[in-house]
């Protein structure tokens, strides 16, 4: 079971790093949010425990932890909050530059910072 865990991150993980390493912003978010599933997997299967639910043990009973998945459920909310920010960013991009391609928008900073240089020497 262990070894089905640990690939299920790693392949999430892959994917993850291989969108990140894509020229389209929303495939960029698109990357950081299966990290951030990656580690939330992780997470879990680190504190995976067989046991009965903290409220309805009893004296001498083996017990899950709770703190486990109090932490992943907290991470959760936390990454939707990013995604959320990270998309409302990438739409501002969009809206203004007319474009979510990363070298299309290196190309026109490239441009704008030129034409800045080049109004400094004209004053």
């Amino acid at each position: 079971m262990t070894l089905l865990l640990a690939l299920t991150v790693a392949v999430v993980f892959a994917a993850g790093t291989y969108l990140l390493l894509k020229a389209d912003l929303v495939r960029v978010v698109a990357g950081v949010l299966l990290i951030s599933h990656a580690a939330n997997l992780t997470l879990m299967s680190s504190g995976l425990s067989r046991g009965r639910p903290p409220v309805a043990a009893e004296r001498g009973d083996r017990v899950a932890d709770p703190l486990v998945q109090a932490m992943t459920l907290t991470a959760i909310v936390i990454g939707f909050a990013v995604a959320a920010l990270l998309l409302a960013i990438v739409y501002r991009v969009y809206v203004t530059h007319e474009t979510v391609d990363l070298e299309d928008l290196s190309r026109h900073d490239a441009r704008a910072a030129e034409e800045r240089r080049a109004e400094e020497v004209e004053t």
